[in-house]
């Protein structure tokens, strides 16, 4: 997902200048929450790192912060040798760009010739806003335009033979695809309207566009056979937002896009990969989560059809990426109890090989939570890597061999405290989290403690240097601890810890972090008055709910939350989804949807909540968010309430990231004295 922000450059200087004083010898042991925040938000964030397939280069994608004399925000592409250069130094990399001057822009969306010659990627550089496929060659040289199309353009992969580079488009999209972009607003006649993504092909010489799958079918996701043939993709009909949760496999021609349906799941499924001699393919399939962080067990069908085949039964562990290897092996990443890993597996089943884990998130390919690319040796790998502890940098190598290739990030420094890993009981599970300490911990102190809940439900904490939204580690700088546990319904574990939340939603899942929060007041100095809780989609719902059922927090911060989920079943744009969490659909079980509503309990409430929503958000609508701040104000509960412009489920602009930490660190300390 890459979204271009843009922010005054007079606002950003006066935010950095704290930081540049403490830079330049100010005291910054104890960082100002804008301090804390202006270190975010200059820190280069990794969104690919593409091995080339000889191994020998890396390309990646990075952000762009906005500066005095670029005030806009962008990304852009770097390639360097994974080798060192002359002497034993880094070699320097070089930007591969369409952009004619300084001015930012949108650039990713990166893919490798099978030559190693010739790079395609993404860029909006002759007109802001709209991608168009560029070709440049890799050793350097100027870009080529290859399109000249309107709509949304997604995901380049070039072909095996170099002829031809398909994407993902959608013609006249009002909007970029996925439920965490802003909604388009309804108005006049409410009807269904359908902005199809459809499978396309680029000639690279001519420039050529020919739309292979049919107009009426979403393609998500897709691979070109080991031939050059065919291609297998996730797809469904209908709306590309909601119709993800029950994608089913397709072939397509690569010539006449005749398409055809191999597999309709009993779960959900996700990057499919065609084995090397493409009589097979591989995918991960698991219960409903977002596209872009998918997991779970990886299954293996023929590629004419037929019954899929569990490789990874019982895995502790949920895969997020894979590839087959040329040994016929299939390759993955998953997170393992609550750390990045890689494995691999036999194709006909058998053990799972870990071959590196480490607590750390490490990323590759674009639109994957957990990933890495991998050259065609089967060895050489290239990935970015970051920790509680470490910033992002792009890494090249053989697994857990790796090098360093950027070094962007040099300078950036925690200022928040170690992390630990913790495990404790729960029912029958034993449930792993996260704790971060304060800066600077002084064992003799009691300090106050935010939990952060995590999205999903099926999704999971891995560590990772805190962006500026979707994280309360920069708490960390302000003296408090911040405990991310990992419950049950999280990946990471296995698939029958994932699904175990089924129908039971905010029950097993809060005890689960109740136990937790019981097991980290056992082990550390944390003020058992003064914690609080925090967290954004199902974190938010989670929060709400958290006030519902027990007063052991002082304060809440609930993001993007939901608090009925009778009236969300028919205001969110994604509700295939629920049906597999609830048992079935609001109208014909809505017991089972009310018993698991905040709005329920509403009147137990005593914490002091902060809401906060984007106003167009698809995927936990405001009305939600309204109707649990509503609800406060009526019972005399301590509340405020939050909307922001023009912003989906994902907060976009910098500015808008930047007030919802503030807020959150204020409210805390307000509540929590």
């Amino acid at each position: 997902m890459n979204i271009t922000h843009r922010i005054a450059a007079a606002v950003l200087m006066v935010g950095l200048a704290p930081w540049i004083a403490a830079a330049q010898g100010a005291p910054a042991d104890h960082p100002t929450i804008e301090q804390a925040i202006d270190q975010l938000a200059i820190t280069r964030r990794y969104g690919e790192a593409v091995i080339s397939p000889d191994g020998k280069w890396v390309a990646w994608v990075e952000s762009l912060p906005a500066t005095k004399d670029a005030p806009s925000e962008g990304s852009a592409i770097y390639v360097a040798a994974t080798g060192a250069a002359p002497g034993g130094a880094m070699a320097a990399p070089r930007r591969v760009t369409a952009v004619a001057d300084n001015t930012p822009h949108d650039e990713h969306g990166v893919s490798w010739s099978p030559d190693g010659k010739s790079i395609v990627f993404l860029s909006d550089a002759a007109d802001a806003g709209q991608l168009q496929l560029y070709v440049a060659p890799a050793a350097g040289g100027a870009a080529r335009q290859l399109t000249k199309l309107k709509g949304y353009v997604a995901t380049p992969l070039w072909s095996p033979d170099g002829q031809t580079v398909a994407i993902l488009f959608t013609e006249n999209a009002p909007r970029a695809s996925g439920p965490l972009q802003p909604r388009t607003p309804d108005v006049g006649v409410v009807e269904d309207h359908f902005f199809e993504q459809r499978l396309t092909t680029v000639t690279v010489a001519s420039g050529q566009v020919h739309q292979l799958s049919p107009a009426d079918l979403y393609v998500f996701e897709y691979d070109w056979s080991p031939d050059g043939k065919r291609f297998i993709t996730t797809a469904a009909h209908g709306e590309g937002d909601d119709n993800w949760y029950l994608a089913e496999l397709y072939t397509v021609d690569a010539t006449s896009g005749d398409t055809r349906s191999i597999l309709k799941p009993t779960t959900q499924i996700a990057v499919p990969r065609w084995s090397p001699d493409g009589k097979q393919v591989a995918f991960i399939g698991g219960i409903m989560s977002d596209e872009g962080i998918a997991s779970g067990d990886i299954f293996v069908v023929d590629a004419a059809g037929g019954t899929p085949r569990n490789i990874t039964p019982g895995m502790k562990g949920s895969a997020y990426w894979l590839t087959w290897l040329p040994t016929g092996r299939v390759y993955f990443v998953a997170a393992m109890d609550g750390e990045s890993g890689v494995g691999s597996v036999p194709a006909a089943g058998g053990p799972v090989q870990v071959l590196w884990t480490g607590p750390e998130s490490i990323h590759g390919a674009a639109d994957f939570a957990l990933g890495l690319t991998i050259a065609r040796d089967g060895k050489t790998t290239a990935l970015s890597r970051e920790s509680f502890s470490h910033p992002p940098e792009v890494w090249a190598g053989p697994v857990g061999a790796w090098r360093q290739v950027s070094t962007d990030n040099r300078d950036a420094h925690p200022t928040w405290g170690d992390a630990k890993n913790l495990r404790w009981k729960s029912d029958q599970f034993t449930v792993q989290g996260w704790l971060v300490y304060p800066k600077d911990f002084d064992p003799s102190r009691k300090y106050p403690m935010v939990v952060y809940v995590h999205g999903g439900p099926e999704g999971v904490v891995t560590p990772g240097y805190p962006d500026t939204f979707g994280s309360a580690t920069v708490l960390g700088s302000q003296g408090y601890f911040v405990f991310y546990p990992n419950f049950r319904g999280s990946a990471g574990q296995a698939e029958s810890f994932t699904s175990a939340n089924v129908k039971d939603y905010g029950y097993g899942d809060l005890r689960d972090i109740l136990t937790g929060l019981t097991e980290v007041l056992r082990t550390v100095p944390v003020d058992s008055n003064r914690v609080g809780i925090t967290g954004w989609s199902y974190g938010g719902y989670m929060t709400m709910w958290a006030v519902t059922q027990t007063h052991r927090f002082r304060a809440a911060v609930s993001g993007a939350g939901l608090a009925d989920w009778l009236s969300y079943y028919g205001e969110n744009g994604i509700d295939k989804w629920m049906d597999a969490y609830f048992g079935g659909n609001v109208y014909d079980d809505p017991a089972v949807y009310a018993k698991s509503s905040p709005i329920t309990f509403i009147k137990n409430v005593k914490t002091p909540t902060l809401v906060v929503v984007g106003d167009r958000d698809i995927e936990c609508p405001p009305p939600q968010s309204y109707e649990f701040w509503h609800a406060l104000r009526i019972l005399g509960v301590k509340t405020q309430f939050v909307i922001y412009p023009n912003e989906g489920h994902e907060i976009g602009q910098p500015e808008h990231r930047r007030d919802i930490m503030r807020r959150m660190a204020a409210w805390f300390d307000e509540n929590m004295p």
